[in-house]
């Protein structure tokens, strides 16, 4: 992944020049499959999160139910977010469809952030936009999915 060297690049020259680079985690890393669909993802798949001894709360939204994505003429694809249950944490975020490669970027900065459900469910999303699928998988999660 281009993104992925790129950043480490930059750590390496920081540390050559003295300085005190930041961490990387590798598990805020986006992946990415530029195809159509497009897939991205950012952190732990449900499968992984079970494994690891998680409490899942799973949010999953669909293309079909965005305006945008409709309008598009782009209504295949889903967007699933995978969080803690206990601490609200998001744990990981997978998505199939148009766009996805760029949409992932809001989670990934979620994750950096560490920002819970209750921040992401209280976050203001444009409308109509591509991204209001995000939200709808966050809300979906917990129960308060507005338009499925």
């Amino acid at each position: 992944m281009a993104h992925k060297a790129s950043h480490e690049g930059i750590i390496a020259v920081e540390k050559i020049a003295g300085g005190s680079p930041h961490q990387m985690d590798k598990a805020n890393i986006p992946g990415c499959t530029y195809s159509r669909p497009q897939v991205a993802s950012v952190g732990m798949t449900e499968a992984k999160a079970k494994e690891a001894g998680y409490e899942l709360k799973v949010g999953k939204f669909p293309f079909i139910g965005n305006g945008k994505a409709i309008a598009l003429g782009e209504a295949e694809g889903f967007v699933k977010t995978v969080f803690d249950a206990k601490t609200g944490e998001l744990l990981g975020a997978h998505m199939v469809g148009a766009e996805v490669t760029e949409l992932i970027q809001g989670y990934v900065v979620a994750r950096q952030l560490e920002t819970t459900e209750a921040e992401l469910m209280e976050t203001v999303f444009a409308h109509p936009t591509l991204s209001e699928m995000m939200h709808e998988s966050v809300l979906a999660a917990y129960g308060r999915a507005i338009h499925y």
